[in-house]
């Protein structure tokens, strides 16, 4: 679905939710709770945390729909409310660096799924010891796939910033790799 499709489909469930159509609701949480899951899930390290700052990504948003600015896509603002809730319960938290193992793919057979798991388990690991500005861009554009104009209106930063961020999170994730003895496949 093209940008525009997406926005004026978004843009109408927006509309109505804001008139109280609870059916508007439920549409926008289908599609977008997914991709605030992995989100949540990047940058906080474990599933329980990941549902938690989900589900309150979603009532945060609901409770501001009238604040929603329809010039701008819903999947920005959104994603820049999970981001918030996200760096929100890390300060409050001070998460521990916990990895939840039970996300990795298992309809692979059990070797590789057994050295994907693994390889994804020493990823989230890495990235955990990333500062939260780093973990930040690293998780919006290889896990979430934004592209650096994205990043960068979801972030409310110069696309420069985002790019300079983006190369230096790449090397610091790198190090802690190979710290921990892990080698690309």
């Amino acid at each position: 679905m093209g940008r525009e499709m997406e926005r004026a489909r978004d843009g109408q469930l927006v509309l109505r939710g804001q008139h109280g159509d609870k059916r508007a609701l439920e549409e926008l949480i289908l599609l977008y709770q997914d991709t605030i899951f992995k989100l949540a899930f990047r940058m906080l390290g474990n599933s329980e945390d990941a549902a938690d700052a989900t589900q309150t990504t979603f009532l945060k948003a609901f409770e501001n729909l009238k604040s929603f600015d329809p010039k701008f896509r819903f999947f920005s603002w959104i994603y820049r409310i999970a981001i918030n809730e996200c760096l929100n319960n890390r300060r409050r938290d001070r998460v521990s660096e916990y990895v939840d193992e039970s996300v990795s793919d298992q309809s692979a057979g059990p070797e590789l799924a057994a050295r994907d798991s693994e390889l994804q388990a020493s990823v989230q690991a890495a990235l955990m010891t990333l500062n939260d500005d780093h973990r930040t861009v690293i998780t919006l554009r290889h896990f979430g796939e934004l592209s650096y104009t994205e990043i960068a209106s979801v972030l409310e930063l110069p696309e420069k910033t985002v790019r300079s961020r983006l190369f230096e999170a790449r090397g610091r994730l790198k190090g802690a790799m190979e710290r921990a003895g892990v080698t690309a496949p």
